[in-house]
């Protein structure tokens, strides 16, 4: 199918998948772990640079996960008329909860048998997905506030486009973008108490999900308009990603006036320069960075992303002494682990969904049939 074709369609889907998606969480996956790896034996902190980068590459997933999530329930609801939540909370069950429960029971027997000091409710916390409302948050399960954004979203946001429909509900998406910003300044002053949540806490970081949900609600329209098209491929555009990082510059300041100019409107402007560039690179597979982002070794470091995401906090502990913690072995072991994630649990457990899904989806034989097939077994 060729591009000029699915411009017209109302799903970026080409072949059954998004094109460039998988590279860009290529991407995202190497700026989390060039945050985390820094500092760590034997590779330089860059201090300046790694929490940019680490922000940039979980909100980079945050639009992601809008954008697809709210394309294929609208893809869904335009081919059939419906949203089936038992399916999609069975899509999403077999793909999230597996591996990350596998991480989360490991961690469990390590600290029952002395290697890792983790509390009862931090393991709580960690398996029930509210890991961004624990104050206190340890090394080895901090990265799972992110985990706990995206699972909180998928348990609101399906149920919120059944309950409006998708107009409303793709304008609720928009109002978002305007409540968040608002939400975080709120916090700062009224709440102060609650200042440590800015940031983790879903609701100060809906409208990076709300980004991609815009992006995938008004694709349709975008891709027939010749101006916005145009602007895409245009030497003007690479203001876009300029104003991503400025804003990205703007978010590492800890304090003073310009961090709250950070929460009113830079995380904003980063959401939306992410949404944007997103949207190029899905509709421009074909040029130099198309091909980067849909080469099959970047491609399947995407697909390995989130058994990188899950092992990679354990070795790439800056203050840990152990040799797995020392670079190079340390990327290695987030390597090994993450094969080992995505090959032993990860795709049998989609395999197993994919037959579940079948069977769901199977059409039901008229129940004449039925009787009388069952009545030849016997």
């Amino acid at each position: 199918m060729s591009r000029e074709m699915s411009r017209e369609m109302k799903s970026p889907f080409v072949a059954g998948r998004i094109p460039s998606l998988d590279g860009l969480r290529a991407l995202s996956i190497a700026m989390v772990l060039f945050a985390h790896v820094s500092g760590t034996r034997f590779f330089p902190s860059f201090v300046a640079v790694r929490r940019d980068m680490g922000n940039v590459g979980v909100r980079i997933f945050f639009v992601i996960s809008g954008f697809l999530i709210t394309t294929l329930l609208l893809d869904e609801l335009w081919k059939t008329g419906r949203i089936s939540m038992k399916l999609f909370y069975l899509r999403r069950s077999f793909r999230i909860f597996p591996c990350a429960y596998t991480y989360v029971g490991i961690a469990a027997l390590l600290t029952l048998g002395g290697w890792l000091s983790l509390g009862t409710s931090h393991l709580i916390h960690a398996a029930t997905y509210t890991v961004n409302y624990d104050p206190v948050r340890p090394w080895h399960l901090i990265h799972l506030w992110s985990l706990s954004v995206e699972e909180q979203f998928y348990f609101i946001w399906p149920a919120l486009l059944c309950l409006l429909g998708a107009r409303r509900g793709l304008w609720f998406a928009g109002s978002v973008l305007v409540l968040a910003p608002v939400t975080r300044i709120a916090m700062w002053y009224l709440t102060p108490g609650l200042q440590w949540s800015i940031g983790t806490s879903f609701q100060t970081n809906a409208d990076a999900l709300a980004a991609g949900c815009v992006l995938a609600g008004i694709w349709p329209r975008l891709s027939r308009t010749a101006g916005y098209l145009r602007f895409l491929e245009a030497p003007l555009f690479l203001l876009v990603p300029a104003s991503g990082l400025l804003a990205c510059m703007l978010l590492s300041r800890e304090e003073g006036p310009l961090m709250l100019l950070s929460y009113a409107c830079g995380q904003t402007v980063l959401n939306i320069s992410i949404a944007l560039c997103i949207d190029r690179c899905v509709r421009h597979d074909t040029g130099a960075m198309g091909r980067f982002l849909n080469w099959k070794p970047v491609a399947f470091i995407g697909a390995l992303s989130y058994s990188i995401y899950l092992w990679q906090e354990p070795f790439l502990n800056r203050l840990g002494n152990s040799v797995i913690n020392w670079f190079p072995i340390n990327i290695i072991c987030v390597a090994a682990a993450a094969l080992a994630s995505y090959y032993l649990v990860e795709k049998p457990f989609l395999k197993l969904r994919r037959k579940i899904e079948g069977a769901m989806l199977r059409p039901r034989e008229p129940r004449a049939n039925q009787s009388r097939r069952f009545a030849e077994i016997g």
